[in-house]
């Protein structure tokens, strides 16, 4: 659980959700990292999301790049982790790879994906949008087939984020991903 009333958050309504995800035929998830779903990250009514999410992603490192939806095919990132927050709408998307987890997001929730999660928009609410943002020094790139050995090993080594995208010096990245080192 986090709380930061100065960006809206709600002790009794968020909170955050994470799991693994095993390799799926091409896509290689990340056998070490965990997804994170934070839950009403900023609160929907709370103004202009794209704005703040912006705001919050440079603030931690995690400069946005872009404001879109996802993509509606199966894809995954190997040179960069992902933040997406949602500015607008409701949508289902699997994450894992085809197949894989359906996870719904809200406006005001928060997705953080490590290097090599698969993602795809199911469905979605008219207006749907999200900001993406990416460890400070990480290009990321779009990939729908699998890696070779080297690439895969590459991925593996990519470095931490020092802070949380939501959180700062706090929060599940801190708290799964780093202690997973």
């Amino acid at each position: 659980m986090f709380n930061d009333s100065k960006h809206g958050f709600d002790a009794a309504q968020t909170g955050y959700e994470a799991f693994m995800l095993a390799p799926h035929d091409w896509v290689p998830n990340n056998r070490k990292l965990p997804v994170v779903i934070y839950r009403r990250a900023l609160a929907p009514a709370s103004g202009n999301l794209a704005s703040e999410f912006e705001i919050l992603f440079e603030r931690n490192a995690w400069p946005a790049q872009w404001r879109n939806s996802i993509f509606d095919f199966h894809h995954f990132h190997a040179t960069a982790h992902e933040v997406l927050g949602v500015t607008g709408a409701r949508a289902e998307v699997i994450v894992g790879g085809p197949g894989g987890r359906v996870v719904t997001l809200h406006a005001g929730d928060v997705l953080l994906l490590p290097a090599g999660t698969g993602h795809c928009l199911q469905s979605f609410e008219r207006h749907f949008q999200v900001v993406a943002g990416y460890p400070a020094g990480q290009q990321w790139d779009i990939r729908r087939e699998a890696l070779t050995p080297g690439e895969l090993a590459k991925m593996q080594a990519l470095p931490f984020p020092p802070l949380d995208p939501v959180d700062g010096k706090q929060g599940p990245l801190i708290e799964h991903w780093l202690h997973a080192a």
